[in-house]
C-alpha cells in the first residue's frame, strides 16, 4: 500500500510543481507586493510596509467605476444566462426532430473568436456618420428615437456589455444542461404523468432537483467568469475603457500594470487582493447555499 502511494504521488508531482509554481507562489507574491508602500519595480525596493495601497484603490474614481461595472455584469449576466440557457435547453430536450442541429446552432457562438463577436456586435449597435446600426433602425421603425449604444450614455452601453457576455457564455451552458437533462431518469417523469402531474410541477419537483448539481456548477463558474470579465469589454469599447466608463476590475489590475497609469504593481496587486477575497466570499456563499438547495 505505502509502494502505490509512492507511486501516485510521483504521477502527481508534474501537476503539483505546476501548482506551486504557477499558482501558489504568485498569489504569495502578490500578497506580499499589495503591503509594500512605494515598491519601485526597477530597484526593486520600497519604502515602507502598511495598507496605504489598499485605502488608495478604495478612493479610487476608476476603481469605484470597475467595481460597479463588475458588480452590475455579475447580477445581471449570470441569472439571466442560466435561466435562458436552462429554457433552450428544455426545450431542445422536449424535441426530437432537428435536435442535433439545433444544438450546434446554440453552440456556434462559443467557438467564435471573441473579437470577432465583439465587431459584430459594433456593427449592430454603434452610431457611425453613414449609419444608425441595425438594432437603430428596428427601434426607429418601431417609432423610437436611435441611441448611440456604443458611444452614448452609460446605460446603453452597459446593456450591449451585457446582452454580447450573455450572448457567448449561453452556449456552453446549453451545452452542460441538455446533457444534464438527457441523463434525467425518465421513469420520475413517467409516473409523475401517470398521477396526472401537472408539466410545471414535474420541471420544479423533479426535473429542477434532478439537474441541480450542474445548475449550481454553472451559478458558480459563472460568478467567477463574470468578476473576470475584461476582453469583452475590450471587444467593444476598445482598450481604453477608463474613458468610456465600462473598465472592470481586471481591467483596472492591468491598467495599473501596462496602462497608462501602469507602472503600479503595489496598487495592482491590492486591487487584485480585493478581487480575491470579493470572489471568495461570494463562493463561499454559494457553497453554503448550495447544501440545502443541491440534492447530488
Amino acid at each position: 500500500m505505502e509502494k502505490n502511494n509512492r507511486k501516485g504521488w510521483l504521477y502527481l508531482l508534474p501537476a503539483v510543481l505546476f501548482l506551486v509554481f504557477f499558482m501558489v507562489y504568485p498569489l504569495i507574491d502578490v500578497f506580499v507586493y499589495s503591503f509594500e508602500e512605494g515598491y519601485n519595480f526597477a530597484s526593486q525596493t520600497y519604502y515602507d510596509i502598511g495598507l496605504y495601497n489598499f485605502s488608495y484603490v478604495l478612493h479610487d474614481a476608476y476603481f469605484l467605476q470597475a467595481l460597479k461595472n463588475t458588480f452590475l455584469l455579475v447580477v445581471i449576466t449570470v441569472p439571466l444566462s442560466t435561466a435562458i440557457a436552462l429554457l433552450i435547453s428544455v426545450g431542445l430536450s422536449s424535441i426530437r426532430p432537428l435536435r442535433k442541429l439545433f444544438q450546434t446552432i446554440y453552440f456556434l457562438p462559443y467557438v467564435t473568436n471573441t473579437l470577432a463577436v465583439g465587431l459584430v456586435f459594433m456593427i449592430l449597435f454603434q452610431k457611425t456618420a453613414y449609419t444608425d446600426g441595425l438594432v437603430n433602425l428596428l427601434i426607429c421603425w418601431f417609432g423610437g428615437d436611435s441611441i448611440d449604444f456604443i458611444d452614448g450614455p452609460y446605460w446603453g452601453r452597459m446593456f450591449v456589455l451585457c446582452f454580447y457576455i450573455i450572448w457567448v457564455v449561453m452556449p456552453f451552458k446549453i451545452l452542460l444542461l441538455t446533457g444534464a437533462l438527457s441523463g434525467v431518469d425518465q421513469n420520475y417523469y413517467h409516473a409523475a404523468r401517470v398521477d396526472g402531474t401537472s408539466a410545471f410541477r414535474i420541471f420544479r419537483k423533479i426535473t429542477l432537483p434532478m439537474i441541480s448539481p450542474t445548475i449550481f456548477y454553472l451559478i458558480i463558474t459563472g460568478f467567477i467568469g463574470a468578476f473576470k470579465e475584461y476582453s469583452d469589454a475590450v471587444a467593444l469599447f476598445g482598450t481604453d475603457l477608463n474613458a468610456a466608463g465600462m473598465n472592470t476590475l481586471v481591467g483596472y489590475v492591468y491598467d495599473m500594470l501596462y496602462g497608462d497609469s501602469g507602472g503600479y504593481p503595489s496598487y495592482a496587486s491590492a486591487a487584485a487582493i480585493i478581487l480575491f477575497v470579493i470572489v471568495l466570499t461570494i463562493t463561499c456563499i454559494n457553497l453554503l447555499i448550495s447544501k440545502r438547495h443541491v440534492y447530488y
